[in-house]
């Protein structure tokens, strides 16, 4: 009897009490994409951001890793985070040409840089990332995709989107990346 009771004041306590996920909710009204990409990249204007990290002169040379897939009919959030990088910084004030990107992608999530008509041809669905790869390449970001993950996967160059890089392998890629002065970005 007694451990009944008990375990319905623990009950009574735990629904009572508010959830701390529930209690801190994102706020993300602030989120705009632009200046550089219009329909993509969102972020949120900081005040009281350090002046030396945004300053006109900064120059930014990052290289991303993105092994994830896009889940069904989403863009993959990872190529996303790029172009959000880009349109932060410009609107912070760093000049567009100051910024150079390349997105590495490897595992599955070479998928999402697969061309229409390869992807009609396996039967997979639409690529929801296309057009954002696209635009972002016509920005001057470049997507390099691991020729192991591409074999792996049976990936040929000419089914990836025109612009793609093929290197062989990933490992390559950001390593000759890093000799050309980019860093790597973990997020």
């Amino acid at each position: 009897m007694k451990g009944t009771t008990l375990l319905r004041v623990m009950m009574a306590i735990a629904l009572l009490s508010p959830a701390p996920a529930l209690a801190q909710q994102a706020d993300l009204s602030a989120f705009k994409p632009g200046p550089v990409f219009t329909e993509f990249g969102p972020h949120a204007p900081v005040e009281g951001a350090s002046a030396v990290a945004v300053a006109s002169n900064s120059t930014f040379s990052i290289a991303f890793d993105v092994k994830d897939i896009a889940a069904d009919g989403q863009r993959n959030r990872n190529f996303e985070s790029a172009a959000r990088f880009i349109n932060m910084h410009v609107a912070a004030g760093v000049p567009k040409d100051n910024i150079a990107l390349a997105v590495v992608v490897h595992g599955k999530a070479v998928h999402d840089l697969i061309d229409t008509k390869a992807r009609a041809a396996r039967d997979m669905s639409e690529n929801m990332s296309a057009g954002m790869v696209k635009t972002m390449l016509a920005h001057g970001v470049r997507f390099i995709v691991c020729g192991q993950s591409a074999a792996a996967y049976g990936v040929r160059k000419d089914e990836l989107i025109a612009g793609v890089e093929l290197e062989l392998s990933a490992m390559t890629a950001h390593a000759q990346l890093q000799q050309s002065g980019y860093t790597f970005n973990p997020f």
